[in-house]
């Protein structure tokens, strides 16, 4: 979707960046500014200051600084426009939506509304669960019996869902309220026999504790219910809502994502007991999937708050099943600045067992020596293959190929070929030209370089007649619409500084942030039909038939945009330093100019 420039201007000019931060991060005002622990790495003293005058803040000791829609984008891990969409419901501002028909953008206002409303159902229950597991000897034995105390408890919502058939009854005195059905609280089933043709309502979860499920912006989205004894079945979750998708959602991501930046990494468990149980035994950077494989959208979450996710599998054949669609899901996006590792317990192990019985510095040291995806990626690929016979070394490569394609290019993935063909007994080059259909160069003798292929020029757009230079973003628009994928290995720092330019280049960016984001990334045949009738389709067509980025290699694109993107930083740091000189600010001139003096020295 296109937001207008002004829109955001104004948004911007409404916001108060203290009040956003200071949601998050405890502010002490010291002079004109605030200051307080900086939320994006650990730090002993204040670093991280916030400007009430400028609207902005900056981070000392890592360099982290912006607005307050970047500030969501980097803390609550959303997207540009996600950012945009949260901070004007918080001011009560209307996105205008550029590309939507009027009655489109009244079927979103009415999903909006039921969203909103679903909600707060959720939490009405949510609080009714809480007030029943201070009053249930059974549910409270079942937590101290974890060793879960009340601080943990309180921090997750937990609850307990009563024994009886129609205990929310007592909660919402219109039990047959259909929004109850739609939040997955109440099942509706067959005629309930009383001769009045209604339909027997009853409650889904009883007789359960209840870990209730939160996006990341805090909202209850649903619930998780596990049985206090061996019943089955020992876990039920709440079923797809308008607002909640267990493809899409992680357990404890919300209460953990202020600890992942402190224990650099993310570790993803089996269940909401594991993840509870790890909160309280030290390690409160863990989530868990919803009864459900780890996901493509699972992984490009957790990478929003982080660059290193575990994932912590029992060591079983259930786990190491769970482990290989893990893997998956999680192959587009390991990038070289991306670490993904797979932790196997022993099987009589869970997390929470395996700390009680060897402490919690020999589980870091299992999360320290877990295996990195490139061995896992050739193990799972050798599994089931004889590689002592040439039909076994073969059946390994085929089952390696399909993973392999998954992974961006990168030196990961070359290094990864090399790896391959090793195991399989083949020349890298052999492997690649089998892989891609190509004829295996021949040989050139030992000592003669390969000749250089002469640089493709980079045609100019002409301008009423004349030849006219491309610009940066032009440029960049071009490489990302060719190689879309590459949108996910930038940072959040790029997404802002793209989707914050000015017409009709900003809001081309914003518009392909939401694409990945919903669709993940597509090929440009499939971008160009999406795009159609939007604002920005006529600036996205004349640069890809203009250009030739949608030819360019990807790892040959992803240098060149990071080159150009360094640039834009550059030209945006020297604005800033101006801006911050004219308000007679040193400090912050001080800062940037070393933050841009040290990105220019890599250009």
């Amino acid at each position: 979707m296109a937001i207008p420039q002004s829109f955001i201007q104004e948004l911007l000019a409404r916001a108060d960046v203290v009040e956003i931060v200071g949601r998050t991060v405890p502010l002490k005002k010291t002079g004109a500014n605030f200051s307080g622990l900086c939320p994006f790495h650990s730090e002993k003293s204040p670093s991280f200051t916030v400007s009430p005058t400028k609207q902005f803040y900056h981070c000392f000791g890592c360099g982290k600084n912006g607005n307050a829609i970047s500030f969501l984008m980097e803390h609550a891990g959303m997207n540009f426009v996600e950012a945009v969409k949260d901070l004007a419901g918080q001011y009560g501002m209307q996105v205008p939506e550029e590309d939507r028909s009027p009655e489109e953008r009244e079927r979103a206002a009415r999903e909006r509304e039921k969203q909103a409303t679903l909600s707060d159902v959720l939490e009405k229950a949510g609080a009714a669960y809480r007030k029943h597991l201070r009053s249930s000897p059974r549910a409270v034995d079942y937590f101290k019996r974890r060793g879960v105390s009340g601080e943990v408890a309180k921090a997750f919502g937990l609850g307990y869902a009563p024994e009886g058939w129609r205990s929310l009854a007592s909660v919402f005195p219109n039990y047959d309220d259909p929004l109850l059905a739609e939040s997955g609280l109440v099942i509706v089933g067959e005629d309930d026999g009383s001769g009045q043709g209604q339909a027997k309502r009853y409650d889904r979860f009883r007789d359960r504790v209840m870990f209730p499920i939160r996006n990341v912006k805090g909202e209850c989205i649903g619930f998780g219910g596990r049985v206090l004894g061996d019943e089955k079945p020992k876990y039920l979750n709440s079923p797809e809502t308008p607002v909640f998708s267990k493809g899409r959602e992680l357990y404890g991501l919300f209460e953990a994502r202020n600890h992942l930046r402190e224990a650099g990494y993310v570790l993803v468990t089996e269940g909401y007991m594991d993840v509870v149980a790890l909160a309280q035994l030290g390690f409160p950077n863990a989530v868990a999937t919803l009864g459900t494989a780890c996901t493509p959208e699972h992984v490009h979450k957790l990478f929003r708050f982080t660059d290193s996710v575990v994932f912590s599998f029992d060591g079983d054949n259930a786990g190491r099943r769970a482990a290989r669609k893990a893997l998956d899901g999680a192959l587009p996006y390991a990038t070289d600045v991306r670490s993904i590792k797979f932790l196997f317990l022993p099987a009589e192990h869970d997390p929470d067992s395996y700390i009680r019985e060897f402490g919690a510095e020999a589980f870091a040291r299992c999360v320290g020596e877990a295996t990195p995806l490139s061995r896992f990626l050739i193990e799972a690929a050798r599994e089931g293959c004889d590689v002592g016979t040439a039909e076994g070394r073969a059946h390994l490569a085929a089952n390696a190929k399909p993973l392999w394609q998954l992974l961006p290019d990168g030196a990961l993935k070359r290094q990864l070929l090399g790896e391959i063909a090793e195991a399989v007994q083949l020349d890298v080059a052999d492997l690649d030209g089998l892989w891609s259909g190509r004829a295996p160069e021949r040989r050139r003798p030992a000592g003669t370089a390969r000749p250089r292929r002469p640089e493709s020029p980079q045609p100019p757009r002409r301008v009423a007649g004349r030849q006219a230079p491309v610009s940066r973003a032009d440029h960049a628009a071009r490489l990302l619409l060719g190689q879309a994928q590459a949108w996910d290995q930038l940072t959040n720092e790029d997404h802002a500084l793209l989707c914050g330019l000015s017409a009709p280049h900003g809001p081309l960016f914003a518009w392909l942030d939401s694409q990945v984001h919903e669709h993940g990334p597509l090929p440009w045949g499939q971008l160009h039909e999406a795009v159609q009738g939007h604002p920005v389709a006529e600036l996205a067509d004349r640069l890809m038939t203009d250009g030739v980025a949608s030819t360019t290699a990807a790892s040959d694109a992803a240098a060149e945009l990071r080159d150009l993107l360094d640039r834009m930083l550059v030209e945006r740091l020297k604005a800033e330093e101006t801006a911050a000189i004219e308000a007679n600010d040193l400090e912050r001139y001080r800062a940037l100019h070393a933050r841009r003096r040290g990105l220019e020295a890599t250009l």
